[in-house]
């Protein structure tokens, strides 16, 4: 049984981490209003340039040929995998991992390409034996336009050297604080509308080529920094839950350990109660 010295250390020391936990929370709690706010505010603008670009893609644009456009046989796939810089986000980072596993399982190393954006993912993967082509990190929950203008240009690369057929980005879409969906997105070729599109008429200038020219790289970086945005949102949602509920643990951990240095010092004082009162009748 311990001592009371022993359960004094030890709510100490769980109130000092309850007061850390609490803290994580509290930053979390604020980032993820921040990171939320991005994410929601870039959408319409990804959603109206792929609208565009739909639009434009089945249009009849004499002599516009464009890689990127292009479906061909796909022999090898690059993979972008974006996850966390740290951990304490309770099952954020193993859930991307896990996804980004069953992508690539049964595949031969040689059928694919693996960027990393976050520090997990990388040090996770390769201690799977995957090669690991180029990593980021650093910024996962705080990512800018400049780091996805970055990745999607290594990824452009590959594909447009036809070192990969097809580029998928694999990262983590923010429902809410709770609840956080690992998907796959399909990147590069840019998939083009079976159906004719229907609704607004549009006016290029200087020409609908040269603007399709501009709109297509944009678009793969708007999307890209969307899913880094998600992925930063559900990073930051993840860890304020694990907080929170961490820091309940310990509240409740703390009450339990009240009570039993309280029922110790109780049955102490009992015990020293009865040995005064049998010494005091031992005198008589």
């Amino acid at each position: 049984m311990a001592s009371a010295q022993d359960l004094r250390k030890r709510i100490k020391s769980v109130t000092n981490t309850q007061q850390i936990t609490k803290a994580m929370k509290m930053v979390a709690s604020a980032r993820l209003r921040r990171a939320q706010t991005k994410a929601e505010a870039t959408r319409p603008y990804a959603e109206k340039i792929g609208q565009i670009l739909r639009h434009m893609s089945n249009s009849d644009l004499e002599g516009f040929e464009s890689p990127l456009l292009d479906v061909r046989p796909v022999e090898r796939t690059c993979y972008i995998v974006v996850g966390a810089d740290k951990g304490l986000a309770g099952a954020f980072s193993s859930n991307v991992l896990k996804f980004a596993m069953e992508q690539l399982h049964g595949k031969s190393s040689d059928t694919y390409r693996v960027i990393t954006a976050g520090r997990k993912p990388r040090d996770s993967m390769k201690s799977r034996g995957i090669h690991i082509d180029k990593s980021y990190a650093g910024f996962s929950d705080k990512p800018s336009y400049e780091h996805a203008r970055t990745i999607m240009h290594e990824a452009l690369s590959l594909y447009e050297r036809h070192e990969v057929d097809e580029v998928i980005m694999i990262y983590t879409r923010f429902v809410n604080s709770m609840t956080q969906i690992a998907q796959a997105e399909r990147l590069l070729p840019i998939e083009q509308p079976q159906d004719e599109v229907k609704g607004e008429e549009y006016d290029f200038m200087p020409s609908a080529v040269s603007v399709l020219e501009a709109l297509l790289p944009k678009y793969l970086e708007i999307t890209v920094y969307n899913g880094l945005l998600q992925s930063a949102a559900s990073e930051l949602g993840a860890r304020m839950t694990a907080m929170t509920s961490a820091t309940d643990n310990a509240g409740e951990l703390i009450e339990s350990l009240g009570l039993e240095y309280n029922k110790l010092r109780q049955s102490s004082i009992t015990n020293e109660i009865s040995e005064i009162v049998g010494g005091a009748n031992a005198l008589q």
